[in-house]
């Protein structure tokens, strides 16, 4: 039990920022069982009360977790451990397809759009006391959330999707809550939820994404949100089909009082049509960031939700950073009211490359996943393995642990920097680290 290390600290404060330092600094290791609250009392010198707070404050920061009987231990991947730091160092002359970046290729130039939302704000400055929302930029997204079938709702505007998830689970669950999420899913998703001191529970998906079964399993047994990627699941690519939308509808129907929320990853990037699934609980909310299709850099999201949850979002955000600022609001309105981006172009521009690579690998034996968006997913015997071997045949690939709860190994690869000449050779390195594999699902 902790080796060498000796907690340090007499208030609970003191006492939580000691051992996540020890954490983070590699001094505690994941899975290393914490003193019972009694014994660390005594040898502290301090009431049981104050160490029993200080686990709390380390549960509720995702650092800790507790099982009854058997104590408390380091978790295995505590909240301060970012799953970005799962990466490989990629040496001059190897080719990078792990970043999940878009094409730069493909996103429009900003000048224009910035200088008008510029000119704009010269002549009309925003104001304390102003709408958060740009008028223009609200009925324009309501009207696209319309065309989708959205339902009806309020929107918010809020720096990128993980801002916006962030604020709407943080509307509606206190720490120690359980979320259902795609495994594999975002990495930054399941950061997100273990800083807010939740508990994620892993949903197996396939192409057509989250499973009925173990959606409703997930949700029986006591997860109080449910998170769903609907189109270019990252990492897998997946899409929400019609069909499948319609059984997960029916499951949500059997329980209304569910938090939904979904992320519309590939708005702008893929051409397959969004089959929401928003309606049938209290509470929900859709996100839409421009991230893949206008720059990440643009840092900006609408979503929109039942009353109650946009209306605690809205107001949460009033006393941090008060609203998105309205030049980029303004120039993101430009960009979709002068038809910057032809999405059909953009997303027929990753669709033929995916899809070869995807045709490349089946036609060698092997089965990769990757309905839409940019990214594809392929299952490995051996994660670490494939990964070495490929770095030394000139690819840097995402390892799979970044996405992963419990689901198996895999890597990921994005398909923006490659050409179609790029296509064969990649097969051919991908189809040497793996074998054949049948499965439509990743779990």
């Amino acid at each position: 039990m902790l080796g060498d290390y000796r907690i340090e600290g007499r208030r609970a404060a003191d006492i939580s920022a000691n051992v996540e330092r020890a954490v983070g600094s590699g001094k505690l290791a994941p899975g290393e069982l914490l003193p019972p609250m009694r014994e660390l009392a005594v040898e502290l010198g301090v009431n049981p009360n104050t160490v029993a707070a200080a686990y709390r404050i380390l549960r509720e920061r995702g650092v800790i977790e507790t099982s009854g009987r058997r104590g408390s231990r380091v978790r295995h991947r505590p909240a301060n451990t970012h799953r970005e730091l799962i990466r490989v160092e990629v040496p001059e002359g190897v080719r990078d397809v792990s970043t999940g970046n878009p094409d730069p290729a493909l996103l429009p130039p900003l000048g224009r759009a910035l200088a008008e939302a510029a000119s704009r704000a010269a002549e009309a400055p925003v104001l304390y006391g102003s709408s958060a929302v740009d008028s223009e930029l609200e009925r324009m997204a309501r009207a696209a959330f319309d065309a989708d079938r959205v339902p009806a709702g309020p929107l918010a505007v809020t720096s990128g999707s993980l801002d916006a998830i962030e604020r709407v689970l943080s509307a509606h669950l206190r720490p120690g809550d359980e979320v259902a999420v795609e495994d594999p899913g975002w990495g930054s998703l399941l950061d997100l939820i273990s800083a807010l001191g939740l508990r994620a529970v892993p949903v197996p998906l396939d192409d057509d994404g989250p499973l009925p079964e173990d959606t409703d399993r997930a949700l029986r047994q006591g997860a109080r949100a449910l998170v769903v990627t609907d189109r270019a699941q990252n990492p897998t690519g997946a899409a929400v089909s019609a069909a499948r939308a319609r059984e997960l509808r029916a499951v949500l129907a059997d329980h209304p009082h569910v938090l939904l929320i979904e992320d519309d990853h590939g708005h702008g990037i893929v051409d397959l049509p969004l089959h929401p699934l928003a309606g049938g609980t209290d509470h929900w909310a859709l996100v839409r960031s421009v991230a893949k299709a206008y720059g990440p850099d643009l840092r900006l999201a609408v979503l929109t939700g039942d009353a109650v949850t946009v209306d605690r979002v809205r107001g949460r955000q009033r006393l941090g950073p008060g609203w998105v600022s309205h030049v980029l609001q303004r120039a993101v309105a430009h960009l979709w009211r002068t038809g910057a981006v032809d999405a059909a172009a953009v997303a027929g521009s990753y669709g033929h490359r995916r899809e070869a690579l995807v045709r490349a690998l089946r036609d060698r034996g092997v089965v990769a996943h990757g309905r839409s968006g940019m990214n594809v997913w392929l299952p490995v015997p051996d994660e670490t393995g494939a990964v070495a071997r490929l770095l030394q045949a000139g690819w840097a690939v995402a390892p799979g642990a970044r996405f992963r709860v419990s689901s198996p190994p895999g890597v990921r690869l994005t398909v923006s920097p490659l050409s179609m000449d790029d296509i064969g050779p990649v097969a051919d390195a991908l189809a040497s680290v793996t074998g054949p594999d049948s499965t439509g699902r990743y779990d």
